[in-house]
């Protein structure tokens, strides 16, 4: 099958700046201005993510603003997050991490270049092409050259239904998640209140007083000896942000590399807690597990569940990030987690949460497994039309 490169279709592939390198700061309100992290993960706009600018800042980057049905294509960060801008936006701009992508609608179906953007096949074109050391990035000649399977307006509308109906069923696995997530939310706040930790209250325990608190560290990626073993050893981007119980990791170390770095063994039920890259990220050891230095983990002592402190800390997350410190990137330090102070209730209502919890766990485990399923279904189909490698194309 034939490919075309997206510079061959697109009339424009352009990139933003930051308005306060040409003299001008954001404003409470005014035209939106579009950053990465207003983008979610599956493509949507997130509104309260937008930062504004004035009119005249905007007439200064005429370069970057926006037209309904560009696509938007993270190039700096956390590459490949990707969109279509809608009308309902506009009028907007954006900074120099997203590479704006201008194509005729009757050149090809625009959706079809969005799903064919989001495919490994162009992810893995896109790792052979980053730069940059503090932060890997793709120049605008790398997305020009980003290849687009040439196929029929017939086959590209088929790909888009196909594809559509899937993420209409991820999108309703999403939402089963999240009910369930917010009556178990419901029902913590009935029996035990708000646990807002910014406004501690003195008969309140430091996380110390309840919980041994752990880290842990990278062995040496050069020596083979040190990995592809049986431990596992977990970084921060194998949690989401609500994970629940983990059990398993992506790399396992061998003996050798749990004793390069002294690591300490995390035991089941030690809560998981990712202190950078982002802080906040929180799940339950289902497994013993070692891991690396993005995590302040809390083995608990008698007194306290890991239900009950995993989900304390799942619902003070801002709370969690506003204690990071550091100018290059933010990290909350072992004595802040430590300092951390938080109510403990008796363990019969402890208790009681975690048996709520466990029923609704089960229906939870269920609708994730369907969203995964729903997910590894549209990745590789993506990836066969992508890669040529089904009969079809």
């Amino acid at each position: 099958m034939k490919k075309i490169r997206l510079g061959d279709i697109a009339t424009l592939i352009t990139k933003g700046t930051t308005p306060t390198t040409i003299g001008f700061s954001f404003v409470d309100t005014g035209v939106n201005f579009v950053k990465i992290e207003s983008i979610s993960e599956n493509g949507e706009f997130l509104s309260d993510k937008f930062a504004h600018i004035t009119d005249e800042c905007d007439n200064k980057l005429k370069r970057s603003q926006l037209e309904e049905n560009d696509i938007l294509f993270s190039i700096a960060g956390a590459i490949g997050r990707t969109a279509i801008v809608p009308r309902s936006i506009l009028p907007a701009n954006t900074n120099q991490a997203l590479a704006i992508i201008r194509i005729p609608q009757n050149a090809i179906n625009l959706r079809f270049v969005l799903y064919a953007l989001q495919s490994q096949a162009v992810e893995e074109q896109s790792e052979k092409q980053k730069q940059g050391v503090a932060q890997l990035n793709l120049s605008l000649k790398n997305i020009a050259d980003i290849l687009i399977p040439l196929v029929s307006s017939e086959k590209q509308d088929e790909i888009v239904r196909n594809l559509a109906a899937v993420d209409t069923a991820i999108a309703i696995r999403k939402e089963q998640i999240r009910l369930i997530d917010q009556v178990v939310k419901s029902r913590f706040i009935e029996l035990f209140g708000d646990c807002d930790l910014t406004h501690p209250q003195e008969s309140w325990v430091t996380i110390k007083e309840i919980g041994s608190v752990v880290g842990g560290a990278t062995p040496k990626t050069d020596h083979d000896e040190y990995w592809g073993g049986s431990y596992r050893w977990i970084t921060p981007a194998e949690l989401d942000a609500d994970s629940g119980y983990i059990y398993d990791s992506v790399r396992k170390l061998t003996k050798a590399g749990v004793e390069s770095c002294s690591l300490q063994e995390m035991p089941v039920g030690t809560v998981i807690l990712s202190s950078r890259a982002p802080i906040g990220k929180v799940a339950i050891a289902g497994n013993t597990f070692y891991c690396n230095q993005g995590f302040k983990n809390i083995i608990c002592k008698e007194g306290i569940t890991p239900r009950y402190l995993y989900t304390v800390l799942l619902l003070n997350v801002e709370y969690l990030n506003s204690l990071g410190r550091g100018a290059t990137f933010k990290e909350i330090s072992k004595g802040i987690v430590e300092s951390i102070r938080i109510p403990v209730p008796s363990m019969e209502l402890q208790e009681q949460f975690a048996a709520f919890v466990e029923q609704t766990d089960k229906s939870k485990y269920y609708s994730s497994l369907s969203f995964r399923y729903c997910q590894a279904a549209a990745n590789t189909y993506r990836q066969e039309w992508m890669t040529c490698r089904t009969s079809d194309f």
